[in-house]
């Protein structure tokens, strides 16, 4: 997603709190795949509640389109991802890293912090889950930090944003 986009969807996705029992050390268990995490189909949808500052919301989230590999959705209003821009890699294992190049005065840095976990969220249980750590430094001061949880064969299940300033969130 372009910033905005991505900005947008950020804000409108935030979903309820997760339970999660325990890390997986990636050593004793296969990696997932991204895709296990990220089902990118035409006719995919997904449906959101939002809860941003007390405002509450839905959004549906509709795949439409498919043009040089990357897939279009209804959630973002320039069309399309971005490129070279992953919310999730492979191999899908607890403390992978990497960065996407966002402008040359932003960088993404992403972590995974636990993979194929449990989770709880308002629409449901699910069994093997990831969540992902996105920090993006806003100025000397200030880190916009999101934490992106997928649930396995679903996609996207929430996404909370915080700002950290201080250390503090």
């Amino acid at each position: 997603h372009s910033r905005k986009g991505w900005a947008l969807a950020c804000l409108v996705v935030a979903l309820g709190a997760s339970a999660c029992a325990k890390n997986v050390d990636a050593r004793k268990g296969p990696a997932f795949t991204a895709a296990e995490f990220y089902p990118l189909a035409i006719g995919n949808t997904w449906t959101y509640e939002s809860n941003f500052l007390g405002q509450k919301k839905e959004l549906t989230v509709a795949i439409t389109g498919q043009a040089d590999g990357f897939f279009t959705d209804t959630a973002d209003p320039y069309g399309g991802r971005a490129r070279l821009r992953y919310r999730l890699r492979a191999p899908v294992e607890p403390n992978r890293t990497w960065t996407n190049v966002v402008s040359v005065s932003s960088i993404e840095h992403f972590r995974i912090m636990e993979a194929g976990l449990p989770c709880e969220v308002p629409a449901g249980k699910f069994e093997l889950c990831v969540r992902v750590e996105v920090k993006n430094r806003i100025n000397d001061k200030t880190t916009l930090v999101n934490e992106m949880t997928f649930a396995r064969a679903v996609g996207l299940v929430k996404i909370d944003i915080f700002a950290e300033t201080g250390g503090r969130r």
